[in-house]
């Protein structure tokens, strides 16, 4: 059952790679904030792998609980941020007005 666990983890590792790809090269901000987002939700699920591999659920569901939480703050911070500074969607008519 470890090696199910193990290999839904690795493949979970190679679909962050996606994410990581629209967080850094996304032409907006609202897709890098999605990018980093999905990343996040999906490290909370691996944490929760990680937690049944080593037999320890139930304290990886407090640390998966925590990091969820932090990590919808800081993505919730992060938009307000830009649409107080009007960045939200200015990148993406600079892109237009350049094709």
């Amino acid at each position: 059952m470890n090696a199910l666990f193990l290999g839904t983890a690795l493949f979970l590792c190679f679909l962050m790679l996606f994410s990581l790809y629209r967080a850094i090269f996304g032409p907006t901000v609202l897709d890098r904030l999605v990018g980093v987002n999905a990343i996040g939700s999906k490290t909370l699920v691996l944490l929760l792998l990680i937690g049944m591999i080593y037999g320890r659920v139930e304290m990886f569901v407090d640390i998966a609980l925590a990091y969820g939480f932090l990590n919808f703050v800081t993505v919730l911070a992060a938009s307000r941020y830009f649409h107080k500074r009007k960045g939200l969607y200015g990148e993406s008519e600079q892109v237009q007005s350049e094709e």
